[in-house]
Parts: structure tokens; sequence; C-alpha cells
């Protein structure tokens, strides 16, 4: 079999859904941002260090609203830290925190077991340690820096 471009996409929606439901939610309570949009904009940050809200709203198409929301939710939790930009003082930088926080180092070392298992629909330990490392294959060679590779017409890109 091969993967177009169609499967390609939607498989990796249904990896970005599961990654959401492996994420670890007790004690963080309710938020206006969704995991996803805090993701995006933690992705966007580590490329772009030092960046305006309004700066990481342009690169990713969301709203300023929700990056400011997201930005919000991640100083909390000390995975980011926001310093007033020398050039113009109105403004707000955000870049990661140097030390790694409590919450991003228990997301980090959540096992994503549970939800492949429930996903695939099996509870077979040996399957879901094929998936994992498959998962882990990609993973290592599909980072996020592999978008920066692509040749792609912008006047091709999706809406």
């Amino acid at each position: 079999m091969s993967v177009n471009g169609v499967e390609l996409f939607l498989l990796g929606r249904t990896l970005m859904k599961i990654g959401e439901e492996a994420m670890p939610t007790e004690g963080i309570g309710h938020h206006s941002t969704s995991v996803r949009t805090v993701l995006i904009v933690v992705s966007d940050l580590r490329e772009h260090p030092d960046s305006s809200v309004g700066e990481i709203a342009t690169r990713t198409g969301l709203p300023q609203s929700a990056v400011s929301a997201a930005v919000a939710r991640l100083r909390e939790t000390g995975s980011v830290v926001t310093m007033t930009d020398p050039r113009d003082r109105r403004r707000l930088l955000v870049r990661q925190a140097s030390e790694v926080s409590e919450r991003v180092a228990q997301v980090r070392s959540t096992p994503v077991d549970d939800a492949l298992g429930a996903a695939l629909g099996t509870d077979d330990p040996q399957r879901i340690r094929e998936i994992v490392a498959a998962l882990e294959s990609l993973a290592r060679d599909l980072t996020p820096k592999a978008l920066t590779r692509l040749r792609v017409d912008p006047s091709h890109r999706p809406e």
C-alpha cells in the first residue's frame, strides 16, 4: 500500500488527537485554550524564542487572543517566561523557561500506551510496543525542523 497526501494528513490528525488524549490533565483545571493551541505556541517558541504574542499569532495563524491565553497558561505552569522588550517597552517577549517545570516534566514522562491501546482497540502489549517503536522512529526523523526543508509553493497551501 502506498500512502498518499490525504492519508498522511488524516494520519497526522489522528495522531494529534491520540496525543491530546494521552496528555495528563489532572490538577490543571478548566482553561479557555485547548491543548492543541498551547502545543502550537510551544512549538513556535522553540523555533522563535523572544517573540511577541503578535509575532506568534502571525506565524501560527492563531487569533492573538488565543495566543495570549496560551502564553498565560504556559506562564502559570512555569513553562515560559515573559520579559519587556528592551527596544519597545510596551511589548512583552515570550520564551521557554530555562528550567523544565514540574508540569512539563510530567507531560514528557507520561507514556502514550493507554491512549494508543484505546485508539487501536487492543490491550495487547506487544502490538502497542510495535506501534510505539514505529512512532519513535518517525519522531526521530520527522521533527518540526523537517518542515523547514519542505519546498512547498505558498500558492498551494490549504486554507
